[in-house]
């Protein structure tokens, strides 16, 4: 009986393993790049969402952007990686300055990034693209523009502590 049952649980968690792993798994790299940007999305989204329309002009140093202006500039920096990722221009950009409007721009900038990712083909991955930080190898801009939005989410998280707001839990 008792080798039984470990053979159960044996045949159990090789079924579970390798169904987990034929779901989870994106079949291309365009897929996977696509999947960590839907999650980078929705955490900054519901950033620029926690912080109260009244203090999208709140900057917590003179030196600082304020929070409108740091939430504009992710987006438009979205813009311009993506827009290199096809070896195009980005398209004409708002200049919004309250909370609906900026959080309109933030999300249509990832929308924007998520069709150009998930249709990017190995070659574009491969291949070198102008960026904000220069022209890199396609993978290198997906890692500098990710990096991009994680450090400036980061900043901006810190605005909403600074206003008592407790910021959205990270998740992937």
């Amino acid at each position: 009986m008792n080798s039984c049952m470990v053979s159960v649980v044996g045949v159990f968690l090789c079924f579970s393993l390798s169904g987990a792993n034929a779901v989870a798994a994106p079949s291309t790299a365009a897929g996977e790049y696509a999947k960590h940007l839907a999650a980078l999305s929705g955490l900054s989204v519901a950033v620029a969402q926690a912080m109260p329309p009244d203090q999208y002009g709140f900057r917590p140093h003179p030196e600082s952007m304020d929070f409108g202006q740091l939430m504009s500039h992710i987006a438009t920096t979205n813009y311009q990686f993506c827009a290199g990722l096809k070896d195009s221009q980005s398209p004409a950009l708002p200049s919004p300055t309250d909370k609906d409007a900026v959080v309109k721009f933030l999300s249509d900038s990832f929308a924007y990034c998520t069709d150009v990712i998930s249709n990017l083909t190995d070659a574009q991955i491969t291949a070198s693209h102008d960026s904000p930080d220069g022209h890199l190898p396609g993978r290198e801009v997906l890692l500098a523009m990710y990096v991009h939005v994680a450090h400036h989410r980061g900043q901006a998280e810190i605005y909403l502590r600074d206003k008592g707001i407790r910021p959205p839990s990270y998740r992937i």
